[in-house]
């Protein structure tokens, strides 16, 4: 992340799209609250770093990640599962500002969702190339909670399926600002996302940071 990050874009009134039951896309939430957000990412990322972690089977991801809050979602060879330490450092992970929380709760809300309290938030780096396969948030032990998703740089293709990883995903390109909620009877659909094209984003550059909070508790 460099400093070019705190230069701001056109302020767009926030859509709401409907993905499936209990799932809505928020177009262009975050609005002006940008460049705070990105300043609070980078103050996160200078205590824990982007790192790409191994699968259990051993492949390492395309996506780079960090977290905060008051645990990580992370994965090796032992498998996958939230720790309250950073396990480059053995070091709690950094806190959650509020301001994080205070847009995730925002999001929520409009999402249909009240009173989300999260105290995990996953911070994803993707570079042109890098996908998330298909897959359910399920290391959670409270799926009352939604998931919100906050999408910043590059565009991404969302693939959004069912309840079995063999249902068709529907696609949904994500922009700059969007955020994605979904909860009640869609919170364990299968998701992912496509390789990410090539491309330069004004503010970001040549990445896309994805923030996904959650309540794992």
């Amino acid at each position: 992340m460099t400093a070019d990050l705190f230069s701001c874009l056109p302020i767009v009134r926030a859509s709401r799209e409907e993905m499936a039951e209990g799932a809505v896309l928020l177009r262009s939430f975050v609005g002006d609250r940008e460049a705070e957000l990105i300043a609070a990412l980078r103050d996160i990322v200078a205590v824990a770093p982007f790192r790409r972690m191994f699968t259990p089977g051993g492949h390492r991801m395309s996506v780079a990640m960090t977290n905060c809050g008051s645990g990580g979602w992370v994965t090796d060879r032992s498998g996958y599962r939230y720790s309250p330490d950073d396990p480059e450092t053995g070091k709690p992970w950094p806190a959650m500002p509020p301001m994080l929380r205070e847009l995730a709760d925002s999001a929520a809300l409009s999402g249909g969702f009240a009173g989300f309290a999260p105290d995990v938030c996953l911070i994803n780096r993707y570079v042109p190339g890098a996908k998330m396969s298909l897959h359910q948030d399920k290391d959670e032990l409270d799926f009352g909670a939604p998931i919100v998703s906050v999408s910043l740089g590059l565009p991404a293709i969302f693939m959004f399926g069912g309840l079995k990883r063999s249902d068709k995903p529907r696609r949904f390109r994500l922009e700059h600002g969007d955020i994605a909620v979904w909860g009640g009877p869609s919170r364990l659909f299968y998701h992912g996302v496509a390789p990410l094209a090539e491309g330069n984003h004004p503010l970001m550059g040549p990445q896309r940071l994805n923030l996904t909070f959650r309540k794992i508790r």
